[in-house]
């Protein structure tokens, strides 16, 4: 009989210790070290091949067939253009997000339209009785021969069934409630996640099948268990979206079929997830054009152009110390543009609480939000309203200096598309082509130039 020994997992980082500690010395995190009784490695003679593992030999480059199977396509165009076209015939993808953001009604949804399409679809719940589920299916109108649910954990249970039925797709919610027997681990461990993900990624390499995981997310907002699960994984998409709100982001950080930083729309309804077309429009609808701390950046999620509306609000502080609060904006990218406008444009904003949100829930990373937020700034500080058909395209410098950004003439169409009649930018170096002809681009070189043009001084 192997003789078994214990060791200490951290949850965060995966970092191992034959001790205990109260502080994770890899990631630093406090009470994540768990331990983990684990069974001692046998000899070489006696190591079985594991389940599920692939069998080849090696290959000349020249002899490999480089054509692309034709992949599953999803009678979703939002999720399809996150996964860059449709799902790739055996790929691993991981789903993770928030508690309660959507996750297993999306793929619910997409189970359905995918068994009506490519075929059998198995749907694993080790969170959700098949009550709940066929529960959540009539309120979303599903209806699917095809889908077939089971409520297990054991993956080795899951294996047979998946022997039986051979389907397509398998959906596993979640691989936090997955676990292998051959392990003492409790379901949810570094240990438990790492070997049921590898298994999954033999199966999915070995059968051709397309396999999605649903993943926990931690406080942080990062995916729950070790690193190395997303290293597994051929795709890795978040559900993101503010629970006060109705749309819902899914954001692709890792495709090795596609494109990453791609970004699906969707509206959670009573009736499920629904997407959105032109996000842009939605996100606009309930605009109140000429009011002051109000500006239109034009940014870009992957491939797409988006028009969101940024608001500010300056007031002046009672306390010595003025707040800074942005939501949606990146907080050190507010606390830049403030000094930028305080240095180089002469605005007295030490004396002045500065708010900024990004209506919709969104979150704006990009550096090409920079001039639409410094405008929204500037027009609320003199209270003056920013004209309603004028976008904002730029970077700002530390100079007070305007930096050109990638895919204006993207950008500068969707801004036209959408009724929009001038565009602020950088100083072009070059002509550029495919503008639109009925937007009137306005160059300016600095930040200052580029206020003085849109926001009067009172």
């Amino acid at each position: 009989m192997a003789k078994t020994r214990v060791k200490y997992v951290c949850q965060n980082c995966g970092y191992q210790s034959p001790k205990g500690y109260g502080r994770c010395p890899n990631c630093g995190q406090f009470n994540t070290m768990v331990e983990e009784a684990v069974e001692a490695a046998r000899p070489a003679k006696q190591n079985r091949q594991p389940p599920g593992m692939l069998r080849a030999a090696p290959q000349r480059l020249s002899e490999i067939s480089s054509e692309v199977g034709e992949r599953l396509y999803v009678p979703l165009e939002e999720f399809s253009r996150v996964l860059g076209g449709g799902i790739v015939p055996g790929s691993l993808i991981l789903l993770g997000g928030d508690p309660g953001i959507g996750k297993s009604t999306l793929l619910l949804e997409v189970s359905a339209l995918l068994s009506q399409t490519a075929g059998t679809v198995l749907y694993v719940s080790g969170e959700e009785s098949a009550r709940q589920i066929k529960m959540r299916a009539d309120r979303l109108g599903v209806q699917a021969d095809d889908l077939y649910l089971l409520t297990e954990t054991n993956l080795s249970s899951i294996f047979e069934q998946v022997n039986r039925l051979n389907p397509t797709v398998l959906m596993i919610d979640s691989i936090q409630t997955t676990y292998i027997e051959e392990s003492e681990s409790s379901p949810g461990s570094v240990t438990q996640v790492r070997e049921c993900a590898s298994r999954l990624q033999q199966l999915a390499k070995a059968s051709g099948m397309s396999v999605f995981l649903v993943g926990h997310v931690t406080k942080e907002g990062s995916i729950a268990g070790p690193k190395v699960l997303e290293h597994i994984v051929d795709t890795v998409l978040y559900l993101e979206g503010d629970p006060f709100q109705a749309f819902r982001l899914l954001r692709s950080v890792k495709n090795r079929f596609g494109a990453t930083s791609e970004v699906g729309v969707f509206e959670m309804g009573g009736d499920g997830m629904v997407e959105v077309p032109n996000p842009s429009e939605a996100f606009l609808a309930e605009r109140v054009v000429n009011a002051p701390g109000s500006a239109i950046a034009v940014t870009m999620e992957g491939t797409r152009p988006l028009l969101v509306e940024i608001q500010s609000l300056t007031s002046p502080t009672a306390f010595g110390n003025p707040r800074r609060t942005p939501n949606g904006v990146d907080f050190n990218r507010l606390l830049l543009i403030s000094a930028v406008l305080s240095k180089r444009v002469g605005l007295k904003l030490h004396e002045q609480d500065i708010f900024v949100n990004v209506i919709g829930g969104l979150k704006v990373s990009e550096p090409a939000s920079d001039l639409a937020m410094a405008a929204a700034m500037a027009s609320s500080y003199y209270d003056q309203p920013i004209p309603a058909d004028l976008a904002f395209i730029g970077e700002i410098g530390l100079s007070g200096e305007l930096r050109a950004v990638g895919q204006l003439p993207a950008r500068l169409n969707e801004a036209a598309k959408l009724g929009f009649k001038r565009a602020l930018v950088p100083r072009l170096r070059r002509k550029l082509d495919g503008l639109p002809s009925g937007l009137q681009v306005i160059e300016a070189r600095s930040l200052a130039e580029a206020l003085s043009a849109v926001v009067p001084r009172r």
